[in-house]
């Protein structure tokens, strides 16, 4: 009923907002009389924030359309690789007419970013994808907003989103025979969850892993996200934030966990911030400060948009990440798209690198959650496992921004540099007897003389 509500309101608004924006602007023109008056330029951002407070945010494009390698400016083409329900993974192929150039494009590494789907668009990670672009090959997985998928498509849950991954980094490989792989914020947690099951298995595993303010561990200095989850019973949450889709959107009747109610929440984390964030765009307009509105409007156009997410795979994640810590304590099974049900033991990932980001001021991960990683890892040798910790970073900070750019990403670019060309070596718990070479010798010639008398019996056979 809430959600009827809250789209009832939002039509409501709508022409109101509209009407603000007509307002700011003709206030704004000084070509008019009322763009003459005295408070003119008061009144025109007063009624520029609230069309900017009152409109509906839609999901934001990435919106790169170049970028520099080296002085030269490549083409980027925005595609999507593969289609799922829930999922697309999008490709940013690079173009050039300059030799040099693609000759070393084409000779850069892939890399896969999985977004978090936690809320926000996998465009919050536009700076992450445009810095990346310069030096590797990006694949991202693009969430879809729950609401948007009908009912016919299925459900989804934790365990769908972790085979979409392996079914990504699978792609990837059939394309370069290997890859690697960076996780920003939750998905850290459902892509340690595929490395492991691939390696279990004995499949080929990414070259490296970057995990970025993960909850891998959520018990390690918990923030405001961690203690909602443990004071709050699995069954409250299914009662209070679980909605069902209203009937116009494709997805009608499915239950998910909407939009509005995580930006409410992201809101209520800092709502002195937003509010000052809020007052100082008012003042810069007053001021005509254009980069510092354009800057406000750009973040806004981010951090409002938000999606649906379905309510199995939120409760799922809840439950298995913040309230039972089952991949800390060994005790997660996740089920395939065979049907089998598998143990995720991160212990079996031997051959691929690990490197941990976090960042000292983060409200979201807190510190050591993410490191945690190295502890579960236990078959990665010390020198393919690195940890940075990024001294005056919030959580954002860690994959967007002169932090992202000037301290993390560097770091993240030699790290895979280091592990492009060859897989690290599996560290073993204890080393095989050397065969003596006797044996050797008497093997071979056995091995010899089958051969020789399946040979002579086939040629009789002919005969």
């Amino acid at each position: 009923m809430l959600y009827q509500i809250y789209e009832t309101q939002r039509a409501f608004m709508e022409p109101f907002s509209e009407l603000a924006q007509t307002a700011a602007k003709l206030f704004s023109n000084p070509s008019n009389l009322a763009g003459q008056t005295p408070l003119a330029q008061r009144v025109a951002a007063g009624y520029d924030l609230i069309h900017r407070l009152g409109k509906d945010y839609v999901k934001p494009e990435f919106g790169i359309r170049t970028v520099d390698v080296d002085g030269v400016d490549v083409a980027i083409h925005e595609r999507i690789e593969i289609k799922k329900p829930f999922c697309e993974l999008l490709r940013f192929k690079r173009f050039s007419d300059d030799t040099a150039t693609l000759t070393k494009l084409k000779n850069q590494p892939p890399v896969l970013i999985v977004a978090p789907l936690s809320g926000h668009y996998a465009t919050l990670l536009r700076d992450t994808v445009k810095t990346m672009l310069g030096d590797h090959k990006v694949y991202i997985t693009d969430w879809k907003n729950a609401r948007l998928v009908p009912l016919e498509d299925g459900e989804f849950h934790l365990d769908d989103y972790i085979n979409y991954v392996q079914e990504f980094i699978r792609h990837l490989q059939s394309i370069y025979g290997n890859c690697h792989v960076v996780s920003v914020c939750q998905p850290t947690v459902p892509v340690l969850a595929a490395v492991s099951l691939m390696a279990s298995r004995g499949e080929k595993t990414p070259l490296t892993m970057t995990m970025m303010g993960g909850p891998i561990d959520a018990r390690k200095s918990p923030t405001s996200v961690n203690n909602l989850a443990t004071t709050k019973g699995f069954d409250w949450f299914e009662n209070n934030v679980i909605y069902r889709v209203p009937g116009n959107f494709p997805g009608s009747g499915r239950r998910v966990y909407p939009g509005f109610l995580q930006h409410t929440g992201f809101v209520a984390m800092n709502p002195d911030r937003h509010a000052t964030s809020h007052y100082d765009y008012f003042k810069d307009l007053i001021k005509g400060d254009d980069a510092s509105v354009e800057a406000h409007r750009k973040f806004y156009d981010e951090y409002n948009a938000v999606l649906d997410m379905d309510a199995d795979y939120y409760l799922e994640t809840i439950k298995t990440v913040f309230q039972d810590f089952n991949l800390v304590y060994g005790t997660w099974q996740v089920k395939g798209i065979d049907g089998k049900v598998e143990w995720v033991r991160p212990q079996d990932i031997k051959t691929t690198a690990l490197l941990t980001v976090e960042g000292e001021l983060d409200d979201i991960s807190g510190s050591g959650q993410t490191a945690a990683a190295h502890g579960l890892c236990s078959g990665v040798s010390d020198k393919n496992s690195q940890h940075l910790e990024v001294h005056g970073a919030g959580h954002y900070g860690i994959f967007s921004g002169r932090r992202w750019r000037d301290i993390v990403y560097p770091k993240m670019r030699q790290f895979i540099l280091d592990h492009a060309a060859t897989p690290p070596k599996a560290t073993t718990a204890k080393r095989t007897k050397p065969v003596a070479k006797k044996a050797v010798q008497t093997a071979v010639k056995t091995t010899l003389k089958t051969a020789v008398k399946s040979k002579t019996e086939r040629a009789k056979a002919k005969a």
